[in-house]
């Protein structure tokens, strides 16, 4: 099972982070530092999970959620939100997020909320056919 993930988050240590620990585990990343350097790359490629932070300068997190979902109705997205904007990750959820995770993420639970995305969307493109 390859897992495409798309993770978009403006702090670059934070995201290198991730990206080598998603590495080890044989699971390689796209990494956007925007929500419109997000939403080039996907129109260019699928992905089945995109990791999207809330706060972000430019175009946020729900701004971009609105867009992925417009454009990638298929793609779960798992919201990435600090304790200061928890309501962003439950309004990310009105507007068809998967799921939120707060940071500092565990990654042993953001990972597990990434299969757990996945096999949702495998299910709902099962579903439309």
């Amino acid at each position: 099972m390859s897992i495409r993930i798309l993770m978009v988050d403006d702090e670059a240590d934070f995201i290198e982070t991730m990206a080598k620990r998603f590495g080890i585990r044989k699971m390689p990343i796209t990494i956007a530092s925007s929500g419109k350097e997000a939403l080039r790359l996907l129109g260019e490629q699928e992905f089945d999970v995109v990791i999207l932070d809330v706060r972000m300068p430019g175009m946020d997190g729900l701004e971009a959620l609105k867009e992925i979902r417009r454009i990638a109705p298929l793609t779960e997205v798992i919201m990435l939100t600090g304790h200061a904007s928890l309501e962003a990750g439950m309004q990310g959820m009105n507007l068809g997020a998967y799921d939120y995770i707060l940071k500092p993420a565990d990654f042993d639970d953001l990972l597990d909320k990434v299969r757990k995305a996945y096999e949702r969307k495998e299910l709902n493109a099962k579903a439309q056919g």
